[in-house]
């Protein structure tokens, strides 16, 4: 599935804009049927990343928000890869957590809120070393089971 180019906007504000027309307008569905909601608050998230890997997200990213378009695509792209989302703070998987993996390693997560509905996460490319050292953060998500 050929996926959309990367967006260049001049601003974070006209970023932001392009995803609450695109995303927060109304749930996007998945491939296989899963409506996913986008809420507003969710951009940081998205498109912020940790100057110092602290976890606070203060630092605007133009690589992520570059792939702005990707979301829609990789949650339609019924060619993905998709696995089962790891739940950090209890330390095991969450059927609930869906990871969809698309263009080799650019990631989108959302989280099941009934059968068919589904609130976004965030999406990254994955190009960093993992905890441990031994994989990479998308190496690690291959690892874990796949969506049923």
């Amino acid at each position: 599935m050929p996926y959309p180019p990367l967006v260049d906007y001049a601003t974070e504000a006209e970023y932001r804009a392009h995803y609450e027309r695109v995303y927060c307008s109304g749930p996007i569905m998945t491939f296989d049927g899963i409506a996913v909601r986008f809420r507003k608050n969710r951009f940081g998230h998205c498109f912020f990343e940790s100057s110092q890997r602290d976890r606070t997200k203060d630092l605007f990213s133009t690589t992520r928000s570059a792939r702005i378009d990707w979301i829609k695509a990789a949650l339609q792209d019924p060619l993905s890869e998709r696995f089962v989302g790891w739940d950090k703070v209890k330390k095991r998987y969450n059927r609930r957590r869906r990871v969809t993996i698309v263009m080799s390693n650019y990631v989108v997560v959302i989280q099941l809120t009934d059968n068919k509905k589904a609130d976004f996460i965030t999406a990254y490319l994955a190009d960093t070393q993992g905890r441990g050292g031994r994989f990479t953060s998308v190496e690690q998500i291959r690892r874990g089971p796949k969506w049923p």
